[in-house]
């Protein structure tokens, strides 16, 4: 494996704090909610509705499923297909695409990837409340078999875990992997690892419970211990605000962090028992679409990207996943960014200096990788 590090270390965090970064948001929201005696569950339900916010890359939907519109991103009909699953956390796909120099949709594309797609995950309705992990992987597979397989998947933080699931079940259907900043292996500790492990279970079942099936993003939002301050979208964003430009991308982010999305109480229940409380994924435990998964099945070339300041996975746990796969060691590359969690996919130093990298990765085709180990 080869790994490249560059940077400071992760500064450690008081004790107590709840990280401010709202990419594995349920977790950190149970421990306010502890802390807040539940006062928050007397609130009314708030409904959601679909993004107004505009995206940077033109696409069409290539199709509407019960879990997500794919979007296609597409300028050519040639190359291997690249399916950015983005995360299905507390907001929505805009991470991917956030705006130019932001937006890894269009570094993959400037990298020379000419046919891209994308998971703009839907807002959980009621009627969606007993949605599971496995609803979303048909899904992901439906549109695996719509691009066209094998395809190259990108996984962002919680798309991570699931593209990996899914290179699992379908190992065939993948012709590479990249993870990007993915928790899998929770044995490696983190601060939301354990706040995961820390908070009753019956917490868990209340949240369900007062979001009518689902967990309630809007709510979730109201009780965040700190909302980012201009200093913390800058260090996200890694660039001066104080332009014209940057007031402009300001406020851009401000909208985006306030829509949110809810999601399904079977499947946000399933994320906290299974893979944060009970680490099935890494621990050979897991079923995905009645067949049990073993990571060792994962045989493709793999790319994992970690950040050295993220404290919400960090660098060692997201390059943990390298000893879990079945993928031989001269086809695994790592890279460590100094970067906090959202700063590896919003963050314009990284697009500058990692996401190159990860295009052409993908467009290698790693004969003198397989040379060299022959």
């Amino acid at each position: 494996m080869v790994a490249e590090k560059t940077g400071k270390q992760p500064r450690p965090r008081e004790a107590g704090h709840v990280p401010e970064d709202p990419m594995l948001w349920p977790f950190a929201a149970a421990r306010l909610a502890m802390d807040a005696c539940l006062w928050w569950l007397e609130r009314s339900p708030l409904e959601q509705a679909e993004s107004e916010l505009s995206w940077t890359t033109p696409a069409s939907v290539a199709l509407e499923l019960a879990t997500m519109r794919l979007r296609d991103c597409s300028r050519t009909r040639s190359g291997h297909p690249a399916l950015v699953c983005a995360p299905y956390a507390l907001h929505r796909a805009q991470i991917a695409d956030f705006a130019p120099g932001h937006s890894v949709v269009q570094s993959l594309q400037h990298g020379g990837i000419g046919r891209i797609y994308l998971t703009d995950w839907r807002s959980a309705s009621p009627e969606m409340r007993h949605l599971s992990i496995d609803s979303y992987l048909g899904d992901l597979n439906v549109a695996v078999d719509e691009i066209g397989a094998p395809v190259d998947l990108v996984g962002l933080c919680q798309g991570g875990w699931l593209s990996l699931l899914y290179a699992a079940r379908f190992p065939a259907k993948v012709r590479r992997l990249v993870l990007v900043g993915a928790p899998v292996d929770l044995s490696v500790e983190s601060r939301l690892s354990q706040l995961a492990r820390s908070a009753p279970e019956m917490l868990y079942d209340q949240l369900v419970a007062r979001g009518g099936g689902n967990v309630s993003g809007e709510e979730m939002l109201h009780v965040w211990s700190k909302s980012p301050d201009r200093d913390d979208i800058a260090v996200a964003l890694q660039r001066d605000l104080s332009d014209e430009e940057g007031a402009a991308l300001l406020a851009r982010f401000d909208r985006w962090n306030a829509e949110t999305l809810n999601l399904p109480g079977t499947y946000y229940l399933q994320i906290v028992n299974w893979i944060f409380r009970e680490n099935r994924i890494a621990s050979g435990n897991f079923t995905a679409l009645g067949r049990g998964i073993d990571l060792k099945d994962v045989k493709a070339p793999i790319f994992l990207l970690a950040g050295l300041d993220d404290d919400v996975v960090p660098a060692t746990q997201a390059l943990a996943t390298a000893s879990l796969v079945g993928t031989p060691p001269a086809f695994v590359a790592a890279a460590s960014e100094p970067s906090n969690h959202l700063g590896l996919f919003m963050g314009a130093r990284t697009h500058a200096h990692a996401w190159p990298r990860i295009a052409e990765w993908l467009l290698d085709d790693l004969s003198s990788v397989l040379a060299r180990s022959a």
